[in-house]
């Protein structure tokens, strides 16, 4: 077998943040990028949209779009998408948003109701993972 010499590229989209809490927002190994759950945040880390679930909703998307345009994709390039909820019957009402984000096809997932999120302010998480042919 033929050993890969494909090596990770890791992308901070806040690198203090990050830093402080200890993880990578995303890493391309390949034709794959794992995208870590993105929240509704400013570049500070302080929550934003406190208590207005679809804007948080649509916070999480817009920084899910910085990632995906730093590697050149798009969300047509999402294989895979996990949304984590501390309120899954509003994120049931809102969910309907995601036609404007996804306009040509799903990708696979899950849809988690959990106790709660990294901080008590967060309502929702969005999680991806993408392929594509470079």
């Amino acid at each position: 077998m033929k050993k890969s010499n494909q090596k990770a590229e890791y992308f901070l989209l806040r690198p203090e943040v990050e830093k402080t809490y200890g993880y990578s927002h995303a890493v391309k190994i390949g034709n794959s990028i794992k995208i870590s759950g993105a929240v509704s945040m400013d570049d500070e880390g302080n929550p934003t949209a406190v208590g207005d679930f679809e804007q948080q909703m649509k916070n999480c998307y817009s920084d899910l779009e910085k990632v995906l345009k730093h590697y050149g994709c798009t969300f047509d390039d999402v294989v895979v998408e996990n949304v984590f909820t501390t309120n899954m019957p509003k994120f049931l009402e809102v969910a309907g948003y995601r036609n404007e984000i996804y306009k040509n096809h799903f990708p696979t997932g899950s849809w988690l109701g959990v106790k709660e999120l990294a901080l008590p302010e967060f309502l929702i998480e969005i999680e991806l993972e993408t392929h594509k042919i470079y």
